[in-house]
C-alpha cells in the first residue's frame, strides 16, 4: 500500500488528546491502522503529552481516593482479550495486508468483514451509501459512499471539517489523486468535485461535522434527497 495523502498534524493532536468526534475519530483510527507515517506521528504526540503531565506539580487528594478508583475498577465489564482497544490502533506495527474486500479494524464493529455484504441504500445512479451509526454534530454524516467508475460529485465545499478514507478504487480532484488508504483531510476553505478514476467502484469512509455547501443548484436541490 502506497499511502501518499495523509492526517494534518491538528486532527492528529486532536485525536491523541480525544477531542475528536465519534465519528470523526472513526475516520482517524481506520487511517491510522492503515498508515504507519500517521501511527508514528501519533505516537511521538501522546509521548510529548505524557512528558507535559509528568512536568505537572501533583495535586492533592482525598485519603479515599485510591479505594474509590479500584471499586469503580470492580465494576466495569470484563473485556475478551482478543478484542482490539479503539484508543491503541496508533501503537500498532503490524503490516496490514489489504484486499479489494480489506475492512479496517475499527469499522468491523459497523459493517461486519466484507464490504460485499454491505446493504447499500441507491442514492442516485451509480451512487450508493450506508449510514453508520455513529454520532455526528451541526447535521453532519457519517456513512460509508459508493461511487461507480466515471462517475463524480456534485461540486462543493464545507461548513466545517470533512475526512474521507479510501477504502476501494480512486478517485481524483482538485487536489489530487487519492487511493487506497488515503485520507482527504479538508476544511471550509477547500471547494472540489471528486471524480472517481479506477475501474472499479470507489468506496469511501466518510465523517462531516456540518451539511456540504453545493455550488450548483442542482446540488441545493438533491440534498434533502441524499442527506449530505
Amino acid at each position: 500500500m502506497n499511502i501518499k495523502h495523509h492526517l494534518d498534524e491538528a486532527t492528529l493532536v486532536s485525536y491523541a488528546a480525544g477531542s475528536l468526534s465519534q465519528s470523526m475519530a472513526l475516520v482517524v483510527a481506520c487511517h491510522l491502522s492503515m498508515c504507519s507515517t500517521c501511527r508514528d506521528s501519533v505516537n511521538g504526540i501522546e509521548a510529548i503529552g505524557g512528558m507535559l503531565l509528568n512536568s505537572l506539580d501533583p495535586a492533592d487528594i482525598n485519603a479515599d481516593s485510591l479505594n474509590k478508583v479500584l471499586a469503580c475498577l470492580d465494576e466495569e465489564p470484563c473485556v475478551s482479550i482478543d478484542s482490539e482497544p479503539f484508543i491503541n490502533l496508533s501503537s500498532r506495527k503490524k503490516t496490514i495486508k489489504t484486499n479489494d474486500n480489506y475492512v479496517p479494524s475499527p469499522l468491523r464493529d459497523y459493517v461486519g468483514e466484507s464490504l460485499n455484504s454491505i446493504d447499500w441504500k441507491f442514492i442516485v445512479p451509480g451512487i450508493y451509501s450506508y449510514d453508520l451509526a455513529c454520532k455526528t454534530e451541526r447535521g453532519g454524516v457519517s456513512r460509508l459512499l459508493r461511487i461507480a467508475p466515471g462517475k463524480a460529485m456534485l461540486p462543493h465545499r464545507h461548513d466545517g471539517s470533512e475526512l474521507t478514507l479510501i477504502l476501494r478504487g480512486s478517485y481524483s480532484d482538485e487536489i489530487g489523486r487519492f487511493t487506497l488508504g488515503d485520507v482527504a483531510d479538508l476544511d471550509s476553505e477547500i471547494e472540489h468535485q471528486p471524480l472517481v478514476d479506477s475501474n472499479e467502484d470507489c468506496i469511501c469512509l466518510i465523517a462531516t461535522d456540518a451539511p456540504l455547501k453545493f455550488k450548483t443548484l442542482l446540488g441545493k436541490i438533491v440534498q434533502p434527497i441524499t442527506g449530505f
